[in-house]
This record gives C-alpha cells, structure tokens and sequence, in this order.
C-alpha cells in the first residue's frame, strides 16, 4: 500500500510504498495483551522486600516463662503474630520477567504497526531534524501536522536537536528505530515514523524484497 510523506512543516514530499506483510497484518487482542505483558513484567522492579522473622534484630531471649501465665506459648519477640516482629513468606527481590518467542513479539510489533495504519493514525515523514533544537519551533510544526500525543521513530541514530526540543513537549516521545515496541506505540494517539525509521523497521522485521522507504 501507499501512504502520503510529509516534510516537518507539513509540506508534501512524495509518497512510500508499505509492505503489507509488516503493516497489513490483522491486530490480535490476544497476542498484543501477550507482548505488552512481557514489556511490563521486564520494566518491572521487583525490589519490594520484607524482613522474616530471622533477620528482624529482638533478642532471642524467652519473652516469659512456658507455663502459668494464663496466655499462650510464645518464645520470641521477632514471630510473625507481633507488632515489628517478621513477615510470613513476604516478598523478597526477584526478577517478573518472563520468556515470550521471538516470533510473537515480531508478531505483535507487527500488529501495532498495522493497526495505526488501518485507524490512520500513522504519519510518515522525511526526516525529523530540528536544526534550532527550539521546543517553540517544533511545536508549530506538530500544531501543523496535526500531531499532539505522538511517538516518533526515527531512523539508527535521533537528531540531537529534535530531540532536545521534544523533550519539553508533554505527550511528545521519540525513538530510534531498534527502540520500537509494542507498549509505547499503542500508547501514544499517534505514530510518526521517519523515512529512515521505516527502512530500519523493514529490516527488523524482515521486509518483502521490493518494500523500500
């Protein structure tokens, strides 16, 4: 399919040719829920920790006698069922990443690519360089453009200007091409990829030949 490329300041500049094998493919509810609980579980910190009942610092001393108090048996201050004593099976730091193939997570980027397409939402453009580095300027771009909560994939490397401009801009974020998931796609309103970021899209995963940016 063909789709209409535009220049920063919303000018025309031609038209790309889109391999439908990457951006025709049939969106899933199923496998996107699958990748983007992958993403998530591997941002996930799992640092939360809790003290058991043999690191909490009481002494190890008898709190009272074993009989003849009239309450129950109780031999240290640090047991669970006391205030400050330790936790029962609490969390302790791990890892919730967990493995997904590699031919799902193609699938889903896939998926997310081609559902922009398919709701129009997705704006090719022929570079994103910002020689001014100005968040002024690229404001009136986007205001032009038409584009308010979007994410922009670039091309190997990101413009250092465009970059810093956008970064000022709430709802504005950008990627290089190896960076293009699942997660930050189906969040933004809007995908904008760049001509270089297309090409580098197409080798990721694994272009038709013919497909070109």
């Amino acid at each position: 399919m063909k789709i209409d490329v535009f220049k920063l300041d919303a000018s025309g500049a031609g038209d790309v040719e889109l391999d439908d094998s990457i951006f025709g493919v049939a969106p899933r509810a199923d496998i996107l829920h699958r990748v983007v609980r992958w993403q998530r579980a591997r941002a996930q910190a799992g640092t939360h920790s809790t003290k058991g009942r043999s690191e909490v610092k009481y002494s190890t001393k008898k709190i009272y006698r074993q009989k003849g108090t009239g309450g129950a048996r109780h031999g240290s201050r640090g047991a669970p069922i006391f205030r400050g004593g330790g936790v029962y099976k609490g969390p302790t730091p791990r890892s919730h990443a967990h493995d997904l193939p590699k031919k799902v997570r193609a699938l889903g980027l896939k998926m997310a690519l081609s559902d922009k397409v398919a709701s129009q939402k997705l704006v090719i453009l022929d570079s994103a360089m910002l020689e001014d580095g100005k968040t002024k300027s690229l404001k009136a771009h986007l205001a032009k453009l038409g584009v308010k909560k979007a994410l922009f994939i670039d091309g190997a490397d990101v413009d250092a200007g465009f970059a810093r401009a956008a970064s000022n801009l709430d709802g504005i974020d950008v990627l290089p091409g190896s960076g293009a998931n699942v997660y930050d796609i189906m969040l933004k309103e809007t995908l904008v990829v760049t001509k270089a970021g297309l090409d580098v899209l197409n080798a990721r995963l694994g272009a038709k030949e013919g497909a070109s940016a």
